[in-house]
């Protein structure tokens, strides 16, 4: 081989070297390989990592009565065939067919306070007696269909075509989103009235009858006049101190 093609031959050996990738492990400051558990000491996340904090869900809100499919409207009953017509009604639903029409019929309750054997009792009450209520579409089936329910005796209303409660008066009734916390409170309904005769159950005039001048439900309180030495006396009492005659 001449000089000159083994110059070349030498020339193209070290441009192919110096063209190769650097192989030479990485080392650490001490000019030592570094090992695994360095690398892994490098990229190991931190241990005073603060948690995210629990996101607070909150609860939906209640759908209100009123935002349900159809309207409401009022009928008219026999006093104390209210829960008749409810399921005279619910059954002429489904024989004629008419459930996509006519949805619910509701009897509004109410909680109530009673006073009974001297103590207070919680009961459930009719607080629309001789009414009931139904969600529906109004057309002429379904207002046949009601019309003609025994103990029926039609729709309350104005005018010949029934008028569907508005959301005042059907949150009123039924309950909705927007109901005061106070308002949903049992009510006190004492069972007698200004004028009514009672006696007294406790404290010093206990079995002295008088008359009930005045009611306080705020305070449960009452007024009454008690026939003491010949003389009207008035006596507040609580209204578990009286029952009536």
């Amino acid at each position: 081989m001449s000089d000159i093609a083994q110059d070349d031959a030498i020339e193209e050996i070290e441009e192919a070297e110096a063209s190769e990738p650097d192989a030479t492990p990485p080392t650490d400051v001490d000019g030592e390989v570094a090992t695994e558990s360095v690398v892994a000491e490098v990229v190991e996340a931190p241990t005073d990592a603060v948690p995210a904090e629990p996101v607070e869900t909150i609860p939906p809100k209640p759908v209100s009565p009123y935002d349900k499919q159809g309207d409401w409207y009022v009928i008219n009953s026999y006093s104390g065939y209210e829960n008749k017509v409810k399921m005279n009604l619910e059954t002429r639903t489904k024989s004629m067919h008419l459930e996509d029409r006519i949805f619910e019929i509701v009897i509004p309750m109410e909680d109530v306070v009673e006073i009974k054997n001297g103590k207070k009792e919680t009961v459930q009450r009719k607080s629309l007696p001789g009414y009931v209520l139904c969600r529906m579409y109004l057309d002429d089936d379904t207002w046949y269909a009601v019309r003609n329910t025994p103990a029926v005796t039609g729709f309350v209303g104005s005018g010949t075509k029934p008028v569907p409660l508005s959301r005042r008066e059907v949150e009123r009734f039924l309950g909705g989103a927007e109901v005061d916390e106070e308002a949903k409170a049992p009510q006190f309904k004492p069972e007698w009235e200004m004028g009514d005769s009672v006696r007294v159950v406790v404290g010093p005039f206990a079995d002295f009858n008088g008359i009930i001048e005045s009611i306080n439900l705020d305070q449960s309180k009452v007024t009454v006049l008690v026939d003491i030495f010949g003389r009207d006396t008035p006596l507040e009492l609580g209204f578990t101190d009286i029952q009536k005659n």
